[in-house]
Parts: structure tokens; sequence; C-alpha cells
């Protein structure tokens, strides 16, 4: 879930950004991916019964970039071991910027004696000589609230700092519709679903599968800026249950998702002020149908909305009010990897939000990295996809749907995915009236 921004700003869930030029050997943001296999195996058609071996990604990279400045780094990660249906990635970044980061990411690891409970952990230690951050506080706007769908481009703290973050998701899978089984089998034909699909087939909702999810957060992040050090920190539980009813999780043909979360800081230990989170997200997915130049195509729709009830709350402490709010990469947002991707992360932010995204999806037949001998060997590109997507949405003051609905953000792009090593990875270049931004990231967008 952790990768790459280009744009000028630092990012929510630890992503950069750049206007400058940036050198990447390989597919380096395949570290720290969240791709959402669901306890899957996945075997190639016509190799059902052979063993399954783990396999290994092992790839230095470099880039340039305004937090770590000139960089190298190494990722390694495992998909296959220590159990079958488990992923784990760790990576180290250095650069002559005074940045260090590392980084880890584990999926779906199985509990003992809770079978149908599985982790997903998320550990990263990083410190930046560039982080930027849409939060009040910049003297030079003293009367506009940071990050606000009115707010200037230019409203933000920029210094340098330290992001630290841990979650720890825990996910039960009930034993409703797909979910019987506790671990499936996907057959694939070059990196598209041949057989065992686990939902699309109907609206049922006892077909699919559905989770129930407990993840304890815990983040801080600290800048120190010309005119004054800021810090923010939070830690609570993330509550939430997802229906997932697709044919392949990770890159769905059909079929739809719907999530539901409901995230809680109490303000206790070092946190900055307790507050709470309501979201919900919905996504459908349209098989088009092949044709003789495309192996598939897709109409990829979602629709996301967020809002903090506790907003406005307030607790007076040595005669300030502290509102109950949480930070701007935590709460109701738009802009970064997920959500209105040509802007900054969380370029947005207040107490509501609400976002729609269409994409369409191509994946065709011809694949040139399979004729290309080391690219075949270290990446094993499947299949490489074209797509084309808008985005529309916007941050209020207030969760109404008049309010949400005028003066909306827009933005287009594209973008170049394919499945490397087992992973879908996405470059994504988006543009708006305001900026332009390009992602780079594993895993398909939407239910993140």
């Amino acid at each position: 879930m952790t990768p790459y921004k280009f744009q000028g700003a630092k990012g929510g869930i630890f992503f950069l950004k750049t206007w400058r030029w940036v050198l990447l050997a390989g597919f380096s943001t395949l570290f720290l991916a969240e791709a959402a296999f669901g306890q899957s195996i996945y075997v190639a058609k016509g190799r059902e019964n052979e063993e399954r071996k783990p396999l290994e990604l092992k790839l230095p990279y470099a880039f340039y970039n305004e937090g770590f400045g000139a960089a190298v780094g190494g990722v390694y990660g495992v998909t296959g071991w220590p159990q079958k249906q488990s992923t784990f990635v760790a990576t180290v970044i250095g650069g002559t910027n005074s940045a260090l980061a590392g980084y880890f990411l584990g999926k779906d690891f199985q509990m003992p004696v809770i079978k149908r409970l599985f982790l997903d952990p998320i550990i990263a230690l990083s410190t930046f000589g560039d982080i930027k951050s849409f939060r009040n506080g910049n003297p030079s706007f003293p009367d506009q609230q940071a990050g606000n769908n009115d707010s200037s481009e230019n409203n933000y703290v920029k210094g340098s700092g330290q992001d630290n973050f841990v979650y720890l998701n825990f996910r039960y899978l009930l034993p409703i519709g797909h979910g019987k089984e506790v671990i499936n089998t996907y057959v694939m034909d070059r990196g598209l679903l041949y057989k065992g699909a686990t939902g699309g087939e109907s609206w049922n909702p006892l077909d699919g599968k559905t989770f129930i999810s407990v993840k304890p957060f815990y983040r801080s992040q600290t800048i120190s800026a010309d005119f004054g050090d800021f810090v923010k920190r939070t830690n609570g539980i993330d509550f939430g249950i997802l229906f997932q009813n697709t044919d392949l999780p990770s890159n769905p043909s059909q079929g739809n998702t719907l999530q539901l979360r409901y995230s809680q800081d109490w303000g206790w230990g070092d946190s900055s002020n307790p507050y709470n989170v309501l979201s919900g997200e919905y996504s459908h997915y349209f098989n088009l149908g092949p044709t003789e130049m495309f192996r598939q195509r897709v109409l990829a729709l979602d629709f996301w909305t967020a809002d903090v009830p506790s907003w406005n709350d307030f607790d007076t402490e040595g005669g300030q009010q502290v509102f109950h709010r949480p930070p701007a990469f935590q709460g109701a947002n738009l802009g970064g990897l997920w959500r209105m991707r040509a802007y900054p992360t969380s370029r947005f932010n207040d107490r509501a939000a609400i976002y729609y995204c269409a994409e369409i999806r191509l994946i065709p037949e011809w694949n040139p990295f399979a004729r290309i001998g080391w690219v075949e060997k270290y990446l094993s590109v499947a299949w490489w996809q074209w797509v084309f997507f808008a985005e529309i949405g916007r941050v209020a003051p207030s969760w109404t749907l008049d309010r949400l609905h005028q003066n909306m953000k827009v933005d287009v792009g594209v973008g170049i995915r394919g499945q490397v090593k087992g992973l879908v990875v996405r470059i994504d270049l988006a543009g708006s009236s305001e900026t332009w931004g390009v992602s780079m990231i594993v895993s398909q967008p939407f239910q993140w």
C-alpha cells in the first residue's frame, strides 16, 4: 500500500511526490504493496496438481525526490511463504537529503487455532529532509483553513521531519457464501482468471466473501518548519465490514464490493486529540467481454464518502479549544494515490468528503514483455493493461448532498498497469486545472 506519488508533496500513508525527474530500476514500486489477494492460492492452468513454490522478488532501485534527494534502496518480497497464501515485503531506502526509511508489510498471515482469522501488519520507520502537509499553521494564510475545498494550493506546512506508523489489520472471514472455504484456489491463464471465481455471478448477499475487521493503529508525523514545529499523533482502532463479491479480488472483471468503516481515537496516550470517522465505499465492475485486440475489457465504477461526527466537539486545555478532529491524513480527505490522483496527498481535507470515479481497463492480447528474456526472468509480466479514468469529488464542512455536489474538483488520467511477479503494479498519470501527478504503487485502486 505504499509507493510513490510524484508531484511536490509528502504523502498520507507514506508516498513521495516531486516535480523533478525520477529514475527507477525496474518496478521499484513493488515494495509495501497491499495486494488484495484475500486468503487465496494462484495456480497456472494445466499445472493445478504441481507443487507451488514460493515466488521471490529481489530488486535494487534508485530515484531522485525532494524528500530523499538522490536515493537508493532494495526490496525483498516473498509470495507463498511462510504460508501458502501469505505474502511479505520489506524495503530499506537511504537518500542524500538526510532521509532514511524502512518498511515491512505482511499479508494474509493465518492465525493459529482460529483458522478464519488473518493478520495484515504494516510497519514503517522514516525520516525525511522534506515533508509537506496541507494543515493549518502557515503564517501566510492566517485566516484560511488549510485543505478546504476553496483553499490555496500553497497553504501547507513544509519542513524536515519523521513519519512512523503501525497498522495491524485483523480480518475474520465469515463462513457464508464463498467464505465457507477458508482458502480458495484460483486457476489462472496468463494472469487472468480461468476457473475458481469467488463471486461476481449475482447480487445475492450470500455470494462472495464477507470479512469483519479490527485494525489497531498508531501514527506519528512531525514536521520542523521555519516558522515552528508541528506534531500530529493518533492511535485507536478501525472497525470494518467488507462484502467482497467479485470474481478475482486482485483484478476484478465483474461483481461488486461494499465496505463500511468506523474509526475511533479515544485520545489515549500521546494522541493529539480524540475523534471518530465514518466512511463507506461501493465499487462495481462490468465485464465488457474480449475482442480480437483485447483479452479483457472492464468498466470499473467507485463511490466513496466519509464524515467526522466529532468535528465540532472540543475540550478546553490551557484556555484554548482543542477540537476532536483527525489529522489531515486520517479523516475525510482527497488527493494522492487512491482518490483524486492529480492532487498531492490529502490536498483537500475537511469534516466530510465525497468521491466518484470511472475507469476503463483494457488488457491487450499483445504482451511485448513476454518476449524479453531478462524481463520474463526477473519480473514475469503476465499481462499489461491500458487504463483511462475520470474522477470527481470535494470536501465540505458538513455532510449534506447539496453542499458536497457544488464546485466539485475534477481530474482525468491514463494509466499503464501490469501483473508483475503475481502482483498488480500500476502507474497512473492524472491532470486537473490546478496540478498534475504521477502515482506508482502496487494494487488496483478502490476498496483500499
